[in-house]
């Protein structure tokens, strides 16, 4: 029971071993309450109005996991659901000390829900999203950059960390590359499918393309994906690339705590440093909201033809 796909909704007994708890829900837990029973229209309603939108089926899952939550802790018909209903739910799971992001992630399911599925009004006022505290990244100097490369004993690990800093990838665009996404003709990384389903094109470092060529000649030319497991031939676990990632690290002797997604922060930074306009920099990161990129705000007039990356700088990233 508990690894059936019912509807499409859940994967497993716990999809998202990230997740709290009360958000790790089974589908036998769902059935012994009579929640996704009682609610099984909604949840087919939800999943059709989120296609139509052309969500990621992961969305869809937290939607449906988060909106049956929220079903079962109000315990009322939805017909007779309320604004107020959402708002004293979200307060509660603000005063048991959820973070903003979770928070917001409840909220943006139950907001689905009201009004894509029950076409009830919403009001953002009356149910306002939690501030989050905006924090500077972390950005690590582009000596600690080649530090943290030359750390690393495993060639494909090596590549990805570079891969990662040198075009500006996020950790899941990374593990998620594939052999032809690589243009040695255009020096273009190909990013398919990203945050938002937007597809975009980033640069690619001649001296990442160097050691991309090493580690595909050197690690069995995979002609699929780039960087496929070792263990199963798919695409490598996020988590996992985050824990290489720390260990190299700390072998290079960076004590603060940091994440492969410090490879990212690091590339925006030093790219403003140089003095590349910021409207490049949010097309080479594919951020369709300029805000995500102004803290980074860094202001020249330099365009996008001929930017290089700082890879390729040889007081900077390169090996």
């Amino acid at each position: 029971m508990n690894t059936i796909t019912l509807f499409g909704v859940f994967r497993n007994r716990n999809y998202d071993a990230n997740a709290p708890p009360d958000r790790q829900l089974s589908l036998s837990t769902l059935l012994i309450s009579g929640g996704f029973i009682m609610y099984e229209d909604i949840f087919k309603s939800i999943r059709q109005a989120a296609e139509k939108r052309n969500l990621r089926e992961r969305t869809i899952q937290l939607y449906c996991s988060d909106v049956s939550y929220f079903l079962r802790r109000t315990n009322k018909p939805v017909t007779d659901l309320t604004l107020e209903d959402a708002d004293a739910f979200l307060t509660m799971k603000r005063l048991e000390g959820r973070s903003p992001e979770t928070h917001n992630h409840y909220r943006s399911s139950i907001k689905f829900l009201y009004k894509r599925v029950l076409k009830i009004a919403w009001d953002d006022e009356e149910v306002p999203a939690m501030k989050r505290e905006r924090n500077l990244p972390t950005v690590l100097t582009p000596q600690e950059i080649n530090a943290i490369i030359e750390a690393t004993d495993n060639l494909k690990h090596k590549a990805i960390i570079a891969t990662m800093y040198s075009s500006g990838l996020r950790v899941s665009e990374a593990v998620h590359l594939h052999y032809d996404d690589v243009s040695r003709t255009n020096m273009t990384i190909h990013v398919r499918e990203a945050k938002g389903r937007i597809d975009r094109y980033t640069i690619l470092s001649q001296r990442n393309l160097d050691l991309l060529t090493e580690y595909w000649f050197k690690c069995g030319r995979p002609k699929g994906i780039l960087f496929p497991s070792s263990w199963t031939g798919n695409y490598l676990d996020i988590s996992s690339v985050n824990q290489f990632f720390k260990a190299s690290a700390k072998k290079a002797g960076i004590t603060r705590r940091v994440s492969s997604h410090a490879c990212r922060h690091s590339f925006a930074s030093h790219l403003f440093e140089s003095g590349v306009d910021i409207k490049y920099i949010q097309s080479l990161l594919g951020h369709v909201d300029p805000r995500s990129t102004d803290v980074y705000l860094h202001v020249s007039n330099k365009t996008l033809l001929g930017i290089r990356s700082p890879f390729d700088d040889p007081e900077g990233g390169g090996l």
